[in-house]
């Protein structure tokens, strides 16, 4: 069945848009508790980023999860992958984060995960939807959801990001800089880097509801790339406003994307044979990462672009490593989604493993030219569909001659069409996606 409103990456818009509004979270926090209940006691966390509209939307889902019936878990602003992981210690039924993640504070959203700290079934989903087409009701009033507050959550999670190394490890000596984004990660991201011994500026983590994502952050990484470079720091680190994605910067200033920080990873645990099966990437993923695995004898696939698809094929083949180039890193082995933190730590336990700077790390994965050019559009008919794009893309395709792809997608988060080309020759690839943008373009218009 199509959903009418949970997208790859639940519920996200505008704020003041429906579905964005404070009566619509009042009502799917009823939809929710109800179905969560519908299988027995329900107990629901719910956990947000830092953005304003938080404290709203909060409350109404509060609201509507204890007119169903449901108790309620309060854990303030937190990482959603925290929340992924509270979820499961207090063997709640359902966790619900209000986020959308790398957008600016005029968007959010919900997502939810299930007990098991994982995305919710595509059944439950499809439940709540239908719900939320039927008349709201309240429980007997002795049946009314309670509401507490998790004091110690931050301090919990702290400590699970610290587990995923060995015990005893130190970064004593190594100088990095860290991008909170006034996001989520503001408090828990310094205290673990520091407490496992590194020496830690912290950038961006002064959070006033309106600053999320602003012009830093994963998604903005000037300020991140000039501080390195200023402090003289041996790494700089980048998170998004939710805590599941995370970039990096070397020592010289270059960025580190997703792709990079997946071979390092990768590398490291095929080298002490603890990589259990292969890497699952996307279709997005640099040509060059597939075949820097190739030379190693690790196995790649490409799933869609998500990290819930990315998480499907990973239980699917009982993989443990997968990830984006955007930055969501997936570490089975330690957790149930996109940690940003715990894959950082990732790469820093490889980076101490091999006694390398990121800077050479990095340098067995050799990328091939990628643009990516995002095309806005307003909706009705389907560019991706359009037959004088296809026909444009096969023509591209053709040209290329097995020596490179193109990949045109919507965005499963913004009204946007993605254009990527990916071949051996830059200017060539820049030409074709521009060509491809444009005739986009005018498609939509």
């Amino acid at each position: 069945m199509t959903k009418k409103y949970f997208g790859t990456d639940g519920i996200r818009g505008r704020v003041g848009e429906f579905p964005i509004t404070p009566d619509f979270m009042l009502k799917l926090g009823w939809a929710a508790g109800m179905a969560f209940r519908s299988m027995g006691a329900c107990k629901v966390l719910v956990g947000k980023d830092t953005r304003i509209s938080g404290y709203m939307f909060e409350s109404a889902l509060e609201a509507g999860l204890s007119a169903a019936g449901a108790d309620v878990m309060l854990l303030g602003p937190m990482p959603t992958p925290a929340i992924a992981y509270l979820t499961r210690t207090f063997q709640a039924e359902a966790g619900i984060v209000i986020s959308a993640s790398h957008n600016p504070h005029d968007d959010n959203g919900i997502k939810f995960f299930s007990r098991q700290g994982t995305k919710l079934p595509d059944e439950i989903e499809l439940m709540i939807e239908e719900l939320l087409d039927a008349p709201m009701t309240v429980v007997e009033s002795s049946k009314i959801g309670k509401v507490s507050r998790i004091n110690d959550a931050s301090g919990r999670y702290i400590e699970f990001c610290k587990s995923s190394v060995p015990t005893g490890t130190s970064f004593a000596g190594l100088n990095i800089v860290i991008d909170c984004a006034h996001g989520a990660t503001y408090k828990v991201a310094p205290s673990v880097f520091r407490e496992l011994g590194a020496q830690v500026t912290v950038l961006s983590a002064q959070p006033n509801g309106l600053n999320i994502n602003d012009n830093c952050g994963s998604t903005h990484m000037g300020q991140l790339q000039a501080a390195v470079l200023a402090e003289h720091a041996d790494l700089g680190i980048a998170f998004d406003g939710d805590g599941d994605r995370v970039l990096m910067v070397d020592h010289t200033g270059a960025i580190v994307d997703g792709d990079e920080l997946l071979f390092i990873i990768a590398r490291d645990l095929h080298e002490r044979n603890q990589l259990q099966g292969g890497v699952v990437g996307t279709l997005m993923s640099n040509l060059g990462l597939e075949l820097a695995l190739a030379d190693l004898g690790i196995p790649f696939v490409r799933a869609n672009v998500g990290d819930r698809y990315v998480i499907a094929d990973l239980l699917e083949r009982s993989w443990q490593l997968g990830g984006e180039n955007s930055g969501h890193i997936v570490c089975f082995q330690h957790t149930t989604t996109g940690d940003a933190i715990i894959a950082a730590l990732q790469v820093l336990m490889a980076l101490k493993s091999r006694n390398d700077s990121l800077a050479q790390s990095r340098q067995a994965l050799r990328k091939c030219p990628q643009v990516l050019v995002n095309v806005r559009f307003s909706g009705g008919v389907n560019p991706v569909e359009h037959a004088a794009v296809k026909a444009a893309c096969a023509r591209v395709t053709a040209a290329m001659a097995g020596r490179g792809r193109v990949l045109l997608r919507k965005s499963g988060t913004e009204p946007l069409v993605r254009v990527m080309v990916e071949g051996d020759d830059e200017a060539q690839v820049r030409g074709y996606a521009d060509e491809l943008a444009k005739l986009v373009t005018e498609v939509c218009a």
